[in-house]
């Protein structure tokens, strides 16, 4: 698949984990946009109710595996939804998990994060200690959440993706941001 010059109107919303970035999609989404939601979520809730490993505190590689299919399905299935469709990281997250985790990228992972494309504008939501918490899926602590994001900003930017910070800001005026980046208001 070549890369194609316009890419398709898929915007990614990244950085560390507890900075914000599924609150304001969801209230992206409260104003009709399309998104697609987060993997690694959904794959530690499932992964726990069939008791697999592929978990980021038994096996980060399977567990890295397992969210490089999620988002090459989500980027194959935005293609059915109009107008703008909000991803909840990418393709290009994986490589940064993997970085993080000390484990190698593997080719065909960054033969991937070559292929699918997204806008070349990327959301990457910076630390931000007075929102972040752990629970039962997100066990990281706070320095972890801040290597994320330094390992996201290398990614994106190896990948060529500009990179627009999301303001400190409640959710509404994190969503205007958005909106107004997403209609070249911020150019």
């Amino acid at each position: 698949m070549p890369r194609p010059a316009n890419p398709p109107a898929f915007h990614i919303i990244t950085g560390g984990p507890g900075s914000g970035k599924t609150t304001l999609i969801d209230a992206l989404a409260l104003e009709g946009f399309h998104y697609m939601p987060e993997a690694g979520r959904a794959i530690i809730r499932d992964q726990v109710a069939i008791g697999g490993t592929a978990l980021p505190w038994s096996d980060r590689a399977a567990f890295a595996e397992l969210m490089l299919a999620w988002e090459l399905l989500s980027w194959h299935e935005a293609h059915a939804r109009a107008g703008p469709v909000i991803f909840d990281r990418g393709v290009p997250d994986v490589s940064g998990y993997l970085r993080v985790s000390g484990l190698p990228v593997p080719a065909h992972l960054s033969e991937a994060a070559r292929l699918f494309r997204y806008q070349p504008r990327v959301f990457i939501a910076p630390p931000w200690r007075a929102i972040f918490m752990a629970d039962a899926e997100r066990r990281q602590d706070f320095a972890e959440a801040e290597a994320t994001y330094e390992a996201m900003v290398a990614v994106y930017t190896e990948l060529g993706y500009e990179l627009m910070m999301l303001p400190f800001a409640p959710v509404t005026e994190r969503a205007c941001f958005v909106r107004s980046a997403i209609a070249g208001d911020l150019d």
